[in-house]
């Protein structure tokens, strides 16, 4: 079954160049193409994609509420962040917002179709750049309402440590290396924890970790 697809920018060209790098694999089909935020959010009803690639900078409606807006559907697709940048000023507020990932426009063919595959798949594209990304904003933020309500007691204290690891930036290889774990034993620690915590996937949980206060920048 093919991963259903959607490429929103307003540059027309960088639409054409995602199209073809992804219409080339038998397992991506592009479904839809969007100018600007309000034509993603309905090519998005419409198309029913499983990932969309959203860029930030657009007129009218911009990436970060275009994706509130298409993840707040009651079955989401996943939203994958292209930038300019990897220190993007409105990367942090897309990932909370409900991206899974962000790449950067310069990516190379091989790692933009590995990506929509990894995120189509469930799990998050969560480069290091973008965890320390995530963690210095946090020194400027007190902890949200609704972080601080969570009850991290649901957790048990592998699970703690699994989160308190992913937060870190770490993959699922390195967790189980540190923790001593096999790789399968940890993927099942994850998936408890975003279950447990209500959170679609890792950068969620990342997120988390850190407005609750479980984990403090520079720890």
């Amino acid at each position: 079954m093919s991963i259903r697809a959607v490429v929103v920018d307003d540059q027309a060209l960088v639409r054409a160049g995602f199209r073809m790098i992804l219409d080339a694999e038998a397992d991506i089909d592009v479904v839809g193409e969007a100018a600007d935020g309000l034509e993603a959010v309905d090519m998005a009803q419409r198309a029913r994609p499983d990932v969309i690639l959203m860029d930030i900078r657009m007129p009218h409606l911009d990436g970060v509420e275009a994706t509130a807006r298409v993840t707040a559907a009651a079955e989401p697709p996943r939203v994958l962040i292209l930038t300019t940048f990897d220190l993007d000023e409105y990367v942090f507020a897309a990932l909370r917002a409900g991206a899974s990932g962000f790449l950067l426009k310069d990516t190379p063919a091989e790692e933009l179709v590995a990506a929509v595959r990894v995120v189509a798949a469930g799990e998050a594209l969560l480069a290091p750049s973008i965890t320390r990304r995530v963690i210095e904003e946090f020194v400027e933020r007190p902890p949200s309402a609704a972080a601080a309500a969570v009850d991290l007691s649901v957790l048990t204290d592998r699970e703690r440590e699994v989160l308190v690891l992913m937060a870190r930036g770490l993959s699922n290889a390195e967790i189980a290396a540190e923790l001593y774990l096999g790789e399968t034993t940890v993927k099942t620690h994850v998936g408890r924890v975003l279950m447990k915590l209500h959170v679609r996937d890792r950068v969620q949980a990342v997120v988390l970790a850190y407005e609750s206060g479980l984990l403090a920048p520079g720890r």
